[in-house]
């Protein structure tokens, strides 16, 4: 199940709960990078499974575009499928609130993942954000979603 969440609901908590530990705890971001000002200007979808948050990302609007980004799911519970229910759901929501297109910063080991959900990369190199490589990708979303 996945839910939605303003900074102002008990619901963002789980979503900064899976997030510290997949960015701060486990790839070592400092939480300074990871909890910024962007926090009140997005959605913050968070995945549950038995009740427990296992998953969480956060989409913004950015000119016309959707902007993913904190997408993770917990290492106990990666290689099921979640990360594309997460997806999917930030793809209904952008298609929900008419926006056409979504844009993200990948890091580098997602970049399969992110391609073989429809977005292609947009950079021509790879750049570091908070210490690690990414690449720039977007998907154009298909208006009958």
């Amino acid at each position: 199940m996945i839910k939605t969440y303003t900074t102002e609901e008990q619901g963002y908590q789980d979503a900064l709960h899976v997030r510290r530990e997949v960015f701060v705890v486990e790839q070592q971001i400092d939480e300074s990078e990871e909890i910024d000002g962007y926090e009140d200007s997005s959605i913050h979808f968070v995945l549950y499974e038995n009740n427990k948050p296992v998953g969480a990302s956060r989409m913004r609007k950015v000119n016309s575009d959707g902007k993913v980004e904190r997408v993770c799911i917990l290492s106990s519970h990666r290689n099921k499928g979640l990360g594309e229910e997460l997806m999917s759901a930030m793809e209904q929501t952008a298609h929900n609130q008419s926006i056409s297109s979504l844009i993200l910063y990948a890091q580098i080991q997602a970049e399969d993942f992110y391609k073989k959900l429809g977005y292609h990369t947009t950079s021509a190199e790879p750049f570091l954000d908070a210490n690690i490589p990414h690449v720039a990708m977007k998907k154009v979303l298909n208006t009958s979603i």
